[in-house]
């Protein structure tokens, strides 16, 4: 995959390759990204998904190096993040940002909402205050706040909605080029989404960003994405495009999650699951394919052979031996 793009002539913005992370708890090893590679393109968003515990979230922290990996590459631009220690990675670290799941939790519930935006440009080294009160002023009214009204107030004061929009403002005050969205609207009301995602799609638009966006709702992602990543259990199933990933699934896994994509019709019947029994335990995963013991396509080889992604379609990558679509 990497290959194919760069002969297209098209250097992606982030590249992670081969990458691991693991936990040790109690004496034993919990596999929590295991041999990870995948790129973003300038300009996109790339959906990464998958149940919760699958790693999702490990993997977005480790591109970010908050979770150092055990093994592996993460390049932003060419250069490579994991090689990166003290000043060079705190400069570095203003080109790419991270949105938490819980906005509220985020949040300094002490510190008012003007000083909790300002603080990432103090560590940036912005010691005009005028400047900084300028910025700050800036990035609230582009995400619908009054900054007359929000700079002087604590968190506790504001919706759940309004405190991702903070949020996204403190994400963006130091004009990143690149933002890990972690799960934004999961703790959120069902009405107040549609505008958090709205806001992120203006945002993109305006500030030029580059986004992954982490969610366990395929609804939401295939709404945001152009690109969309399937994760299980620490390894990816199926990358591709995300109207030609949810027409036509290539991995059994794939075809799971968006089986149980609900329908709002009280006359539509829910699919009844394929897969069998419960996700196994990051401590002790399968051998071979990871879904193999849920899937009701395994056979022998899922047992003993681990498989990769390859093509099945035009640019899309499934790691699958009887993928549901191309040459099994």
């Amino acid at each position: 995959m990497m290959d194919a793009e760069r002969s297209a002539g098209r250097a992606p913005l982030l590249e992670v390759q081969n990458l691991v992370v693991e936990y040790s708890v109690g004496g034993r090893t919990i596999h929590a990204v295991s041999g990870v590679s995948l790129e973003v393109e300038r300009g996109e968003t790339l959906g990464l998904v998958g149940e919760s515990g699958c790693g999702k979230s490990t993997l977005g922290r480790a591109v970010l190096q908050l979770r150092r990996p055990q093994s592996g590459r993460v390049l932003f631009d060419g250069q490579d993040l994991t090689a990166m220690q003290g000043e060079a990675l705190r400069k570095m670290r203003r080109r790419v940002q991270l949105i938490f799941q819980d906005p509220i939790a985020s949040l300094n519930p002490r510190r008012r909402i003007g000083d909790i935006i300002a603080e990432p440009l103090v560590i940036a080294g912005v010691k005009d205050q005028k400047r900084r009160e300028q910025l700050v002023h800036e990035v609230l009214s582009a995400v619908g706040l009054d900054p007359q009204l929000v700079a002087g107030r604590l968190p506790h004061e504001f919706s759940g909605g309004q405190c991702q929009r903070i949020c996204i403002a403190r994400a963006l005050v130091l004009n990143p080029e690149f933002i890990v969205c972690d799960e934004p609207v999961s703790a959120l009301d069902v009405s107040i989404r549609a505008q958090i995602l709205n806001l992120l799609e203006d945002m993109k638009a305006r500030f030029g960003l580059t986004l992954l966006f982490i969610a366990h709702d395929l609804a939401v992602v295939k709404a945001v994405s152009d690109r969309v990543a399937v994760m299980y259990l620490g390894r990816l199933c199926e990358v591709g495009p995300s109207e030609q990933l949810f027409a036509h699934p290539a991995h059994p896994y794939t075809a799971l999650l968006i089986e149980a994509i609900p329908v709002p019709d009280p006359d539509v019947r829910p699919a009844e699951s394929v897969a069998v029994g419960e996700p196994p335990s990051p401590m002790a995963p399968p051998s071979g394919c990871r879904f193999r013991t849920r899937c009701p396509r395994a056979d022998q080889r899922c047992s003993e052979e681990m498989p990769e992604l390859r093509e099945v379609g035009p640019q899309q990558f499934a790691a699958c031996h009887h993928p549901l679509i191309g040459a099994g």
